[in-house]
């Protein structure tokens, strides 16, 4: 009788929980709408209920240059968002490897378009000279220096290979700019993504308005080098420095591929850990766990970068034991091959929720919505919503881990880049053999 109470109890709760409780992902649940102008330029959009945000995301990052045009990506960005007027909005910008992007908030998507048509059509290089000694003089985090380090040995003699902040600033000119925005802000590269309360169809006329007179790219302007990825190393040693900052990768997989969900999963359960948490000693990373108990590091991190053709799987560390950097990387190391032999279905599925978690969470403003929007369609010229991806995540099985760690770490090439007191750091031939154990 009390069973049969409890459990009437529970279900009478359970169906008024359902009344009031919230979709976990309202944005997961909406649609992507795109159109393409004659011109070739994407608009893309979702439409909800938060503030209208409107960005311009241009296939022209580093990526794009040479190495007597270097850095004229970052540049053109800086000396862009300098020159942009924005009265009761908020404008912000960036440039990638593979991209730029500038994203305008205001009370007005019509006003937001004309500000973002003004920065990429009627680009002016008063205060070029200010800039350029910003770039020159800005200091990069060690982190930065790091991951630009691992992108030049890791696709060496590619552009891909290239800083974002650039290799040639000092010697660029207002006519090598000029070129660069004649060749690449072009319409085919150009994708306009809007999320909030911003109305597709009203969007489109905007984007006709305001850009139907942009010029579409020539084919030469299309063509990327395809990058090789080479297994290498650079080490930058300094025994004065506090911490020593350490990253290793694989090529990985092109961005938002079948592969590429499983390395997230992959990341995931690899795991990221810091000391100074609360609960350091009690994540459920098995790698934290050695790390904590033997000292090994301060943090570490796995990372998972996509990029339209090619990608990096790698981990990231910060140590200030000097002395036992060649255990880190060992166990590291260690970790990555049971991926591929004897990683459990449990840690499979933890894992799994935990990527679609994040991904969840990382929407979680129009700021965010537009950025998943226009990085997806200029990558792969469509948009998975969130609801999509987190479905292709749930059908990622164990065999699928395995047989992805076996194709992108077993045995493969690794790119290692060290900086700081790093005398302890393995050497590159003994890292490069234990990218496959016969023990397990």
């Amino acid at each position: 009788m009390a069973s049969r109470l409890f459990t009437n109890t529970l279900q009478a709760r359970a169906g008024l929980t359902k009344q009031f409780v919230r979709p976990l992902a309202t944005a997961a649940q909406q649609t992507t709408r795109t159109t393409v102008l004659s011109n070739g330029l994407t608009i893309a959009t979702e439409e909800s209920s938060g503030p209208a945000t409107v960005g311009v995301y241009i296939g022209a990052g580093s990526r794009s240059e040479t190495k007597q045009t270097s850095g004229a990506a970052n540049l053109v960005q800086r000396v862009a968002s300098q020159n942009a007027k924005v009265v009761g909005g908020e404008l912000t910008s960036g440039t990638t490897h593979d991209q730029t992007f500038y994203t305008a908030k205001t009370l007005d998507a019509a006003k937001s378009v004309d500000i973002l048509a003004g920065l990429v059509q009627n680009l002016k290089f008063d205060n070029l000279e200010a800039q350029r000694a910003a770039v020159l003089n800005q200091t990069p985090s060690m982190e930065d220096v790091v991951f630009e380090h691992l992108h030049a040995t890791a696709f060496q003699g590619t552009s891909l290979g290239l800083p974002v902040a650039g290799l040639n600033v000092e010697n660029l000119t207002e006519q090598d700019l000029s070129n660069f925005v004649r060749e690449h802000y072009t319409a085919d590269r150009i994708v306009l993504a809007g999320a909030g309360n911003v109305d597709h169809d009203t969007l489109v006329k905007l984007a006709e308005k305001s850009f139907g007179g942009l010029a579409r790219g020539g084919a030469a302007a299309q063509t990327q080098q395809q990058p090789s990825f080479t297994g290498s190393e650079i080490r930058i040693r300094d025994d004065l420095a506090a911490a020593a900052h350490v990253a290793l990768a694989v090529e990985g997989a092109p961005f938002l591929s079948a592969d590429y969900l499983n390395l997230l999963v992959m990341q995931a359960i690899v795991g990221a850990w810091d000391s100074s948490l609360g609960g350091a000693a009690n994540l459920s990373s098995r790698l934290s766990t050695v790390a904590n108990n033997n000292g090994l590091a301060d943090s570490f991190a796995a990372f998972t970068k996509g990029y339209k053709d090619t990608g990096l799987w790698g981990m990231y560390f910060v140590t200030r034991n000097r002395d036992q950097i060649d255990d880190m990387v060992h166990f590291l190391q260690k970790e990555w091959n049971r991926l591929s032999t004897s990683v459990t279905a449990s840690e499979v599925e933890r894992a799994k929720i935990q990527v679609k978690a994040s991904l969840l969470l990382s929407l979680d403003s129009t700021d965010a919505v537009v950025k998943d929007i226009g990085t997806q369609v200029l990558t792969t010229g469509k948009r998975l919503s969130a609801d999509e991806v987190a479905q292709a995540i749930s059908k990622i099985s164990v065999k699928d881990v395995r047989k992805t760690a076996e194709k992108y770490i077993w045995d493969q090439e690794v790119a290692v880049v060290g900086a700081g007191p790093i005398e302890c750091l393995t050497d590159y031939t003994r890292v490069r053999g234990n990218m496959a154990y016969n023990r397990f």
